[in-house]
């Protein structure tokens, strides 16, 4: 079984940067492929970006170069790096693993305004 939990989110003004965490417990992280999804309010839960256990990344288009998806495997923690930030990046963010199962974190919002 694996437990998520995200952290890091909260309220930027555009332009601005924020770090998410997903802290992942047991000790088959280093195994694990790891995703971020984000759910804007009124619309589906969309994948952000990918990272492999080898730390191959896939990003969705309108991310790439905004931001930045990265592991620690030492410390079993997932992280987003998210700069450049826009209104339209407003959303709950969520890390994501599939082990048998599709495992979610708990969600963290991520509020862009001025």
């Amino acid at each position: 079984q694996v437990q998520l939990v995200e952290s890091g989110g909260g309220l930027v003004q555009p332009g601005g940067s924020l770090r998410l965490s997903c802290a992942a417990s047991g000790n088959i992280f280093r195994l694990l492929t790891m995703s971020w999804y984000r759910q804007a309010p009124g619309k589906e839960r969309k994948l952000v970006a990918t990272i492999t256990p080898t730390g191959s990344t896939v990003y969705a288009d309108s991310m790439e170069g905004r931001f930045t998806i990265s592991r620690d495997n030492a410390k079993s923690t997932l992280y987003l790096q998210m700069n450049s930030l826009k209104p339209e990046d407003t959303a709950v963010y969520y890390c994501y693993a599939p082990w048998g199962l599709d495992y979610w974190g708990q969600g963290a919002q991520v509020t862009v305004s001025s």
